[in-house]
């Protein structure tokens, strides 16, 4: 007789539920101590440490001793390998028989030569399928090898996940047994914990909620553990529950197996290597076992490790993307910064990564992908439509502090007008478990109901690597149609955008920058690499110009391209976006810096060699040669090398110019030849006019005055900047009764994100560090150059010295300062008080520009108390501003008139010693009339970055200057030359250009090369059809729309032989 209906109580019958699936209470009456059956441990058990990541070859070669469970190994960064012999019992013929293995550290088991699968207690790995059904014929003898690495999923922090690795942590192995596992309980087990997460989430006013709770209790009351023969009962009872499916209307969840793995972060880049192999090897299995599962993955440069150190693991990733299963996303080398890196290298992430996965994978990714970037600059859609994508994932904007971001599902419209369509995962994370709780978040969570009816949800452990496992597949797979909760599919990126792009009539458009509101520390944290990827970007620049202009001007030069793309492959690969931003731990910090030295040494040997190209059959001495990298002509001084290592100044116009300012829009790059001695002159410089540096006269209160008759600078004792006069006109650009190149001090203290985070609150701890009065002197007095420089202690432990620079005909008073720099929790910046008057100030990013308020209105105005800017920016009002320069710097604000630039930060976590040591960069203060753009700011900040280049002519240089290239509009930059990545011949160019001004304008290029025709192509250098161009008189005309950057494929004629 079947027992009479019970009334329940709601939070009895709950708790009951779930200690009966509890791994911690009764586990020796409930359903998960019935999880695995008969075990036995295994035959024999051996290892060796090592301090290297070794290959699998060589590492079964080494001498293995005896091991046992409960033995210790390490230290934090080495490798203990263990061999694993097994003897399955007879007895469990036609079973389901596991390796179960728990150890600290990151596990791979390898079998018959070849990665199987990741095991990590972090990322609920715990156990290896040695054979889903025993058979009769099985072997029962096998040996495996376990391959750990001494460190966790997120590093080896002493502490705290973010603190500095602990160099003497130990690890552990606690488990390690043959045993039979029951897949019947592991379904049971999953039907009752999302039973009791409906009931939990859809909570006690929701009928469907009881609907779940008294199933899971009725299962209870019929599941005997002891006797499996009561399971099918309990699991028809789970299935008629899931079988009831809800309406049309439900909103549909794309769940895609993800695993975010860090470039490098709290760990090292070649930790990272293995991370995928773990990580990835893992997702394989789940494939075969489950042919609807699909797993995105992101970053060339993980494939490219993979590809050459687990060749094996990498044809099988190939065959599974053939099967829709391995789904290659993002299309750039790596997940970059988004905020940090130049145009021109933010295009390259696409150029190589694009290219690879055509090349590796036989196509290209249709979708963007950065879902753990510190902010997106306002020209990234137009670089995404160039490189042939139009969708973007993301969900870093869920981290911001202050404002919620109004949307999930949007339009993206860029600094030029260009759109694409954004998701961000409604559940706010890339990391899900496929827990009921974060299926219903996805929807309740989800800020574009009823515009929007499809979500993102991925899933699988990540940061550190993990990925998904089959649990979490499991609930996915059950979830896929019940009433109540949204559908859930097993999908890919490609299906989800498809479905919103069919149905995105009713989405909003977001228009400018994402700016992440947190992580703003990030633009200044380690300012070496700062400077580092400054530089490398720069030299890349020069090399491809040079080796370019050699391409076109000699038959026997061959172009550095493989050279180039192993540079530029590293120079990307450190715009990681824990890389580039500083966020990582010392050992991530000091293999890219040197990545940087390889890329200097390396880069200046490729431009002697195109320099020596260049001057190849001129008749004459040996000599310099001039190079001026930039697209107008210059006049600047420049200190040349003299015999015996001594420099001299001299000032060097290019060819042609009247040593104006050396602004104007003219014809270049231009090359120049000096003799080498006396090296004080060089071809066609001229002798100081009179509008030369006078000497600067010290006054008697010890206050020094610079003037090149374009500016006059006063500085007071200190070194402070009490006059700063335009003058022609006689404005003064400092505030009045205040002073510039003021040095301040924050306490910088974060809540948490050490290398990551400025707080608003660091704003109330101004300090003013002041000076002594006297220690200002007199540096160079006059003639080309006017200098004077200065002494600072900035505390007991930290000092600075400066040199403020004129020269003759600049438009600019520079400032070269050095810093030994040993702070904790101490932010340096420096302000310039202006006297100008203006609610917005202007910032170049990207191939641009763009304008932020000075004022702290809205929420959303002082969220960006802290913002990132380029080489430049600029506050104006009608008529007259200042603009502020610099050569490595990019975090930056303006408040009110007052200009802000920062210079060091100080954090502790995670690296301890960031930021400490000497410090060397370069600003530079600009006052101007009329506008930032006709004042030519933007050339003036592109000058001070792209020095002229005096190069040693190993053979004569030429005689005549010769310049390859000008624009006709000041408006239009020539930003980069370089060679067509597919040209055949290896003799075509291409040139980008890009709108600078935030205008339409129609211009003309003019060229100086043997060009046999011009087409306009794509940013991955693919020709538009309809592109061909008109060359007239070595003219092709151009137009521009505000911040267009357009691409033009020059095919050179063949040279004469």
């Amino acid at each position: 007789m079947a027992a009479a209906p019970a009334l329940k109580h709601w939070r009895t019958t709950l708790e009951r539920v779930e200690k009966f699936v509890s791994p911690l209470y009764f586990t020796d009456c409930n359903l998960r101590g019935r999880l695995f059956g008969a075990s036995c441990p295994v035959a024999v058990l051996s290892s060796f440490l090592t301090p290297e990541r070794l290959p699998y070859q060589e590492a079964v070669q080494r001498d293995f001793r005896p091991a046992q469970v409960g033995d210790s190994f390490g230290p934090t960064w080495w490798t203990c390998w263990f061999r694993v012999e097994l003897t399955i019992p007879e007895a469990w013929v036609g079973q389901e028989v596991h390796l179960c293995w728990e150890s600290d550290g990151e596990g791979l088991v390898w079998r018959d030569g070849e990665p199987v699968q990741g095991l990590t207690k972090e990322g609920e790995k715990t156990s290896y399928v040695l054979t889903d059904r025993l058979g009769e014929r099985d072997p029962r003898s096998l040996t495996l090898y376990v391959e750990v690495a001494c460190n966790g999923l997120l590093g080896a922090g002493k502490g705290s996940m973010i603190a500095a690795p602990d160099p003497e942590k130990m690890f552990q192995l606690s488990r390690a047994e043959l045993a039979v596992f029951h897949r019947d309980v592991h379904m049971l087990l999953v039907d009752l914990e999302l039973l009791l997460g409906i009931a939990k989430g859809l909570g006690k006013d929701n009928q469907r909620s009881f609907q779940a709770l008294y199933t899971a209790n009725q299962m209870v009351n019929v599941c005997d553990p002891d006797q499996p023969e009561t399971f099918p009962v309990a699991q028809a009872l789970a299935s008629r529950f899931f079988g009831q499916h809800g309406g049309e209307s439900q909103h549909t969840i794309h769940a895609t197996g993800h695993c975010h793995i860090d470039t490098a972060w709290l760990w090292p880049f070649k930790e990272t290597v293995r991370k995928c192999a773990r990580s990835w090897v893992t997702a394989l299995q789940l494939m075969e076992r489950n042919p609807e599962f699909i797993f995105a993955c992101s970053q060339a440069q993980q494939l490219e490790w993979v590809k050459s150190r687990y060749p094996g693991l990498y044809s099988r990733l190939q065959e599974f993307a053939c099967r829709g299963q391995f789904v290659p996303v993002g299309g750039t080398w790596v997940e970059m910064d988004g905020n940090l890196p130049s145009g021109e290298a933010m295009v390259r992430q696409f150029l190589q990564g694009q290219n690879f996965f055509l090349q590796e994978f036989g196509k290209m990714c249709s979708e963007f992908w950065l879902p753990d970037t510190f902010g997106y600059s306002a020209q990234l859609p137009q670089i995404m439509h160039g490189c042939g994508i139009r969708r973007f994932l993301s969900q870093k904007l869920s981290w911001n502090l202050v404002n919620s971001f109004p949307h999930h599902t949007f339009f993206w419209e860029g600094l030029d007008g260009s759109r694409v369509l954004v998701h961000f995962p409604p559940g706010d994370s890339y990391g899900m478990q496929g827990s009921v709780e974060e299926v219903l978040k996805t929807v309740a969570n989800n800020r574009d109901k009823g515009r929007a009816n499809h979500s993102a949800f991925l899933f699988g452990f990540g940061d550190g690597g993990g990925g998904p496992t089959q649990t979490m597949l499991d609930r996915l797979k059950r979830l896929s149609n019940t009433d109540g909760l949204p559908r859930v599919q097993l999908s890919s990126p490609r299906q989800l955008f498809s479905a919103l792009e069919s149905d995105s009539e009713q989405l909003c458009t977001w228009v400018g920058e994402l700016f992440l509101e947190l992580h703003n520390g990030t633009y200044t944290t380690h300012a070496q690499i700062k400077k580092g990827n400054r530089e490398c970007e720069r030299i890349l620049h020069d090399v491809e110009l040079l080796s370019s202009l050699a391409l076109a001007r000699s038959a026997q030069f061959l172009y550095p391209a493989a050279q180039l793309q192993h540079l530029w492959r590293l120079l990307l690969l450190n715009q990681f976006h824990d890389v580039v931003t500083g966020s990582c731990i010392q050992m991530v910090a000091e293999e890219a810096m040197c990545h940087y030295e390889d890329i200097r040494s390396h880069g200046n040997t490729l431009l002697s060699a195109a320099a020596a190209a260049l001057c190849a059959g001129e008749p004459g001495p040996e000599g310099l040669l001039i190079v001026n990298t930039l697209p107008w002509k210059r006049t600047e001084v420049m200190a040349l090398p003299k015999p015996g290592g001594a420099h001299s100044l001299g000032l060097t116009p290019s060819p042609g110019d009247s040593a104006q300012h050396g602004l104007c829009s003219c014809s270049s790059p231009n090359l120049a030849a000096a003799p080498a001695a006396p090296a004080a002159c060089v071809r066609s410089a001229r002798a100081p006019t009179d509008s030369a540096s006078r000497p600067p006269p010290t006054k008697t209160d010890g206050s020094v005055t610079l003037d090149n008759g374009i500016i006059r600078v006063k500085l007071d004792p200190t070194g402070r900047l009490t006059s700063l006069v335009l003058v022609a006109s006689g404005r003064e650009a400092i505030a009045e009764g205040a002073v510039g190149n003021q040095f301040v001090l924050f306490d910088d203290v974060p809540l948490y994100w050490d290398a990551w985070d400025v707080m608003d609150y660091h704003l109330e701890t101004r300090k003013p560090v002041l000076g002594q009065a006297g220690t200002l002197a007199v540096g160079t007095e006059g003639g080309l150059r006017g200098s004077a420089w200065f002494l600072l202690q900035i505390s007991p432990n930290s000092r600075l010295s400066q040199e403020v620079v004129l020269d003759v005909g600049c438009p600019y008073v520079r400032f070269h300062t050095e810093v030994h720099w040993h702070e904790a929790h101490k932010f340096l910046k420096v302000e310039f008080p202006a006297r100008v008057r203006s609610s917005q100030a202007t910032y170049e990013i990207q191939f641009g520009h763009l304008q932020r308020p000075t004022h702290y209105n809205t929420s959303w105005d002082w969220a960006r108390f802290e913002v990132w800017a380029h080489r430049w920016m600029d506050l104006s009002e009608h008529g007259f501003g200042l603009a502020l320069l610099n050569d490595c710097k990019y975090g930056a604000s303006v408040r009110g008139s007052i200009l802000s630039l920062s210079l060091l930060r100080a954090p502790k976590a995670p690296d301890a010693t960031a930021d400490t040591g000497r410090h060397e960069f370069t600003y530079a203060l600009m006052p101007h009339k009329g506008s930032f753009q006709d004042a030519g700011v933007i050339q003036a900040a592109y000058s001070l970055n792209f020095p002229l280049l005096a190069l040693p002519a190993p053979s004569p240089a030429p005689a005549t200057s010769w310049s390859a290239f000008s624009v006709s509009s000041p408006a239009v930059l020539l930003e980069t030359v370089k060679q067509a990545e597919s040209s055949p011949q290896r003799r075509s160019l291409v040139l980008r250009l890009y709108e600078a001004h935030g205008s339409h304008v129609d211009c003309w290029l003019h060229l100086s090369l043997p060009v046999q025709e011009a087409i306009l192509c794509d940013l991955l250098e693919r020709p538009d059809p309809a592109g061909h161009l008109t060359l007239r008189d070595s003219r092709l005309k151009l137009t521009f729309s505000p911040f267009q950057v357009l691409s033009l494929l020059l095919v050179l004629q063949p040279p004469p032989h």
